[in-house]
């Protein structure tokens, strides 16, 4: 197509109009009757027609019109002709209220906008109506894709309208293998690397307070303790696992039975249960880490950066979980064929560990 509106490069209208008065939409014909151009010229500036024979001065008339005047092009009619829109949606039981999981939307977000997209997020606190209202909305909306995540590892039933969507799940998994593409913590390495911290200590008497509570977290963190034993020519010693509830009162009353086994450090299921732990060995007159090394797990900064002494801990990868499942979605990360992406879980070494000499 050829604009016929001077293309001869030379200027024939004035300088843009700055807008005064109230505000209100600006439209398309605004912007051609400043730019002394047509509607159609104007379209193809917008829409960035790689063909259009528009001269540079006339295509840079419009974007100065559309620049000052402040003409925003209209996304749900681009959406229309394109079958998508620049949303992708994140739906999620419970991140958006739990402090360290909430870096699940704030990955997901920052990746969302580097490639041009903004977030639409419905946080369902676990109610089946709403979410299947908040996809169904997504879809009105022709998001490009859909995140569902869950606030803690879990296996998850995929909800029958999320199937009407391209959509990834996000800390979390479908139990049935390759019904679905997901991106989960790699609780095994994590288990391995707060085993290694202590390792490294040169302790050799390990404890592990495991929770009681069945969940592929618990089954991945015991894993990764037998591996980094293993891998350090130690024996596996059941004697030493213990489990307890996974909160601070479960720490503190696994201490009687902890002391019993003479162990030197001990790695514990999460940060919280480490809180008691500590509060109990303290009770028993035994310094961390002089007597006894603690490490945690998950580094819920509000526990493990503020107890004395600080705790060595090992972090959720959560910002990265929303971050590679946006990338997944966009296709730019490849997904395997029968099971979850896995990320990996970096540690955060603190003062709760110290080098252990043997007597």
């Amino acid at each position: 197509m050829i604009s016929q509106e001077n293309n001869s490069g030379t200027a024939a209208t004035p300088d843009v109009p700055v807008r005064t008065g109230p505000a209100h939409p600006v439209t398309l014909r605004e912007v051609a009757e400043a730019a002394g151009v047509s509607t159609a010229t104007v379209s193809l500036v917008i829409n960035k027609k790689k063909n259009a024979r528009i001269a540079d001065a006339t295509r840079q008339r419009v974007k100065d019109a559309i620049r000052q005047l402040g003409y925003r092009p209209n996304a749900m009619a681009k959406t229309l002709v394109s079958g998508t829109s620049r949303f992708i949606g994140l739906v999620a039981d419970g991140v958006a209220t739990t402090p360290f999981a909430g870096q699940i939307i704030h990955g997901a977000q920052d990746e969302a906008w580097k490639h041009g997209y903004a977030l639409l997020i419905a946080n369902t606190e676990g109610n089946r109506d709403l979410e299947k209202d908040a996809i169904a909305m997504m879809l009105e909306y022709k998001v490009r894709g859909i995140l569902y995540s869950t606030w803690f590892h879990r296996p998850t039933d995929i909800p029958e309208t999320l199937r009407e969507a391209d959509f990834v799940l996000v800390n979390c998994f479908s139990p049935e293998p390759g019904a679905a593409r997901a991106v989960v913590p790699d609780e095994a390495q994590g288990g391995r690397s707060a085993t290694e911290i202590l390792l490294r200590g040169g302790h050799r008497r390990i404890a592990f307070i495991n929770a009681t509570i069945p969940a592929p977290a618990k089954d991945g963190r015991l894993q990764g303790y037998k591996e980094a034993l293993e891998a350090a020519g130690i024996s596996f010693d059941p004697h030493l696992v213990m489990e307890a509830y996974p909160d601070q009162e479960g720490g503190y009353g696994a201490t009687e039975e902890l002391l019993k086994r003479n162990v030197t450090a001990v790695y514990c299921y999460n940060d919280r249960m480490a809180m008691g732990l500590y509060d109990g060995l303290r009770e028993h007159g035994l310094s961390i880490p002089g007597d006894i090394a603690v490490v945690g797990f998950d580094n819920q900064e509000v526990i493990a950066a503020h107890l004395r002494p600080p705790l060595s801990t090992v972090s959720l990868p959560h910002y990265e979980l929303g971050a590679a499942g946006v990338r997944m979605l966009l296709g730019l990360d490849e997904a395997p064929d029968d099971s979850a992406v896995k990320i990996a879980c970096p540690t955060i070494e603190r003062a709760s560990v110290a080098v252990h000499s043997p007597a």
